[in-house]
């Protein structure tokens, strides 16, 4: 895979644990994982080009029921 990617999401109370399990079946996302803090759940993607990372992250992971906001950060190797 050529770009990897956290997304941090931000949910409707009450809503983190069925994201995370919804998020989980995505293709692409490697791991989700509930957490504490500014937003609910901490997404790892992986995807073979940028363009393929919006894709996902716009018209799959935004469609998961109960998501009210994502804040996408590619990692760069320095």
């Amino acid at each position: 895979m050529g770009i990897t990617a956290y997304v941090l999401i931000q949910t409707e109370v009450g809503k983190a644990a069925n994201v995370t399990a919804s998020v989980r079946k995505i293709k692409g996302v490697a791991s989700a994982d509930d957490v504490t803090g500014p937003y609910d759940v901490i997404v790892r993607t992986e995807a073979d080009t940028l363009d393929d990372l919006g894709r996902m992250v716009v018209s799959q992971i935004q469609a998961v029921e109960g998501i009210t906001r994502t804040f996408t950060c590619p990692v760069v190797n320095l």
